[in-house]
């Protein structure tokens, strides 16, 4: 695996990639089986893949957790050479942000909504960070899971109404066996929070089977969550999902202690 820290690197590396083009998956680190999953499928749309690892500042507001998520460089850097990956940018700050950022990506209604409620600017720190990284590794095909729905939703509006020259590609959530979607912020978790996290995915279940969304909302609340959000959206635009519409996503967030956890099921 060749790991390229700075654009000239980069560059320089990319320019041995195949004919037709890598197959590209952006990561803030901290790899668990989801990510490998991403990779995997990844696989499939190219014969070689690059890996991005960088924590995007531009995504977290004042007091969330930047400083804090965890850095697992080598760990990582082991995972991605074990799963063949040919590529991996994992450039500093000051490379991807070498002067303040004053261009920003806006990603319009949709990233007001849901999350974008919950978490002001986010997406548009997403948008910018994706559509930067989209213009440094310039792949055929980029991988974002659907267990960040809504980010998923944002990168391919994105990616359409900007014309870019990119398939966008969705990769399944990847579960523990009590149904706890991967995350890398699951490892904030004390071991009894880890015991109660998978009644978010239990209760969207629930509401996919027809119960109401308050219900869940009530259901967690009892249980000590703190919740955001539980809704019912269109899948093809995350429009709030009417009575004709056959494929729906319910997408929920809440706070588990000091976690904050989201998770969405398709029906």
């Amino acid at each position: 695996m060749r790991i390229a820290r700075d654009m000239a690197g980069l560059r320089a590396a990319l320019r041995a990639a195949p004919a037709g083009g890598v197959a590209f998956v952006p990561t803030m680190g901290n790899l668990h089986a989801g990510h490998l999953s991403l990779v995997r499928t990844a696989r499939e749309h190219a014969k070689q893949v690059a890996v991005s690892i960088f924590v995007n500042r531009l995504q977290f507001r004042p007091g969330e957790d930047f400083d804090s998520y965890p850095r697992t460089f080598e760990r990582d850097c082991a995972m991605l050479e074990a799963e063949g990956v040919e590529w991996l940018f994992a450039p500093d700050e000051a490379v991807l942000y070498p002067q303040k950022q004053d261009v920003i990506v806006h990603p319009g209604p949709l990233g007001e909504e849901l999350e974008g409620r919950f978490r002001p600017g986010f997406f548009q720190g997403v948008a910018t960070v994706v559509l930067k990284l989209l213009n440094c590794v310039q792949p055929a095909t980029a991988v974002f899971g659907k267990k960040d729905y809504q980010q998923l939703m944002v990168v391919r509006a994105m990616a359409r109404q900007l014309d870019l020259p990119v398939k966008i590609v969705a990769g399944e959530t990847v579960r523990e066996a009590d149904g706890l979607a991967l995350s890398s912020r699951n490892t904030y978790l004390s071991a009894a929070e880890r015991a109660e996290a998978p009644r978010l995915h239990r209760v969207l279940q629930r509401v996919k089977q027809g119960g109401h969304p308050d219900e869940a909302l009530r259901d967690l609340t009892t249980a000590g969550w703190l919740p955001d959000y539980i809704e019912i959206r269109r899948r093809r635009d995350l429009a709030p999902a009417g009575p004709h519409d056959r494929d729906k996503v319910v997408l929920g967030a809440a706070r588990l202690g000091r976690t904050r956890l989201i998770d969405n099921l398709e029906f």
